[in-house]
């Protein structure tokens, strides 16, 4: 029986990144079947061996969400004799992944053109947090910062309080993973042209990418937008209602099922309304209309709206809290949770990888790594030593 290989069998990542962004960006080339070589510090490791809670005597909740599917090897690139042996695993690789600080890289002889001419067709992602040839090219990137400076707090939150974060570190993870389209990308065109590339990727142009149509809501108006909290600020009625027994999602995507949601409410003379009929209408006039429906809702249970809503085709869901939708039936069907044998804590739970190829879940393969726990194999398998 064929056994099929995954995407990027036989592509090499030497990643030289640390805390979420490049991490991430290397875990989805790892999840896509890369092997995936993570230098590491001997003694600290990447900073998020120190941020959460602690798994083990290495790694913590935060290091494991972003590292699964990688090899560890440690190397301190601060020795002449370890940033030698950095440029010979280049040799082997196809790809490198860093976001040191501006001119980090080119003080140790791991640059872009020092690595080209080492491999010429290497593919060399940099994640920094400003673009590199402007004036803030030299400031460190960090979400947070980020989140504020590209308008993303101003368009979270309710409007009456103050502008919110986001939940996780948003900017740093989509900034991993345009950076992993890009290698891919980069990856494609060197089959066709032999040559290598190098990427760049900011934090702040990907948070920028992040506002997307409130972004251009602005442009258009010259003014913020309003924060909108749990609704939807374009579409109405869209977001997070209060039924009798908790909270709900309704998402009502169209006018005929706008129609429909005033019928299962008993108030189908709010699809007639003239204020109502269309979705600019009542996008314009919901300050009318959105407290008569949450007061509809409230009056209602979450098992017998959804069960309505569902034969009515109108998209809606329960609202969760965060350990029940990762113990819920769907994400264990979908084996998004799993669980790793661990060599200090027993066991511990990975999240799993979101892609599937060919009907099935490309998983982990390696858990996250202890630090350095490759390094014997590694130097062993590509250097000979």
């Amino acid at each position: 029986m064929e056994t099929r290989k995954l995407p990027l069998d036989g592509i090499r990542v030497l990643d030289f990144s640390r805390v979420i962004a490049g991490p991430t960006c290397s875990m989805a080339l790892g999840d896509l079947g890369a092997d995936v070589i993570k230098v590491e510090h001997p003694d600290r490791g990447d900073d998020t061996r120190d941020y959460g809670l602690r798994v083990g005597k290495t790694e913590t909740t935060y290091f494991n969400s972003m590292n699964r599917n990688k090899r560890s090897i440690t190397l301190d690139l601060q020795r002449e004799e370890d940033r030698d042996t950095a440029r010979e695993l280049v040799r082997h690789c196809d790809v490198v992944v860093q976001n040191f600080k501006a001119g980090g890289m080119a003080k140790m002889g791991l640059s872009y053109e020092d690595l080209k001419a080492i491999k010429p067709d290497i593919v060399y992602c940099s994640v920094t947090g400003y673009a590199s040839d402007g004036a803030e090219a030299t400031r460190p990137g960090y979400d947070i910062v980020i989140q504020g400076e590209a308008g993303l707090m101003a368009i979270n939150g309710d409007a009456h309080l103050p502008p919110l974060k986001f939940g996780t570190a948003i900017v740093d993870m989509v900034t991993g993973f345009y950076a992993a389209q890009a290698v891919l990308a980069a990856l494609f065109d060197r089959q066709r042209t032999g040559k290598g590339r190098h990427i760049e990727m900011a934090l702040f142009d990907c948070g920028v990418m992040i506002t997307a149509f409130y972004g251009l809501d602005a442009l258009l108006t010259g003014k913020d937008p309003v924060r909108c909290g749990n609704n939807h600020p374009s579409i109405v009625p869209y977001g997070v209602f209060d039924a009798a027994d908790g909270p709900l999602v309704i998402a009502v995507g169209n006018n005929a099922q706008y129609g429909r949601f005033c019928a299962i409410l008993g108030r189908p003379e709010l699809a007639d309304d003239e204020r109502f009929r269309t979705n600019i209408l009542r996008s314009a006039n919901r300050q009318a209309l959105v407290p008569v429906l949450m007061e509809e809702v409230r009056k209602r249970s979450r098992d017998q709206l959804l069960v309505q809503l569902a034969e009515a085709g109108i998209p809606s869901g329960k609202v969760l809290g965060l350990l029940e939708a990762l113990n819920s039936g769907r994400a264990q069907e979908a084996g998004l949770v799993t669980i790793q044998p661990h060599p200090d804590a027993g066991r511990t739970h990975v999240l799993s990888s979101p892609y599937r190829v060919d009907g099935e879940r490309l998983g982990v393969r390696l858990p996250p790594p202890q630090l350095g726990a490759h390094s014997r194999e590694v130097l062993a398998e590509l250097l000979g030593r």
